[in-house]
């Protein structure tokens, strides 16, 4: 089958059961159907990215989480970003992000550095 752009939900559908069932073969990754599935997989995120967008997280609430996550309160930051007030001002947005203090939450954190650019 000659697959091309998907421009529809119809073909969206169709293109989503071929690729489960070619998933489900659990096809050989370079053999003609494997690259066949390759190919559904990319036109499929294509038109998932276009029409179906996944929105960054807000950076202070994924700090948040990850925080809690971790175990860390705000007074075990207090000699890295400043004073507990301080870091509280940030996670409550009364203060802003700075560069400074989100590269030190992204070590700290282990977060991705994209989080803080969207």
């Amino acid at each position: 089958m000659k697959f091309k752009v998907i421009k529809n939900k119809k073909q969206y559908n169709e293109y989503l059961t071929i690729a489960d069932s070619l998933l489900s073969k659990k096809v050989k990754k370079n053999s003609p159907q494997g690259e066949e599935l390759e190919l559904l997989l990319v036109l499929i995120k294509h038109y998932e990215d276009q029409h179906y967008p996944i929105e960054y997280p807000d950076p202070i609430e994924l700090i948040k989480l990850k925080m809690l996550e971790k175990g860390i309160r705000n007074k075990d930051l207090i000699g890295k970003i400043g004073s507990k007030g301080y870091i509280s001002s940030i996670l409550n947005k009364r203060k802003p992000l700075t560069l400074e203090t989100a590269k030190i939450f992204k070590q700290e954190l282990e977060l991705p550095s994209d989080i803080f650019f969207c």
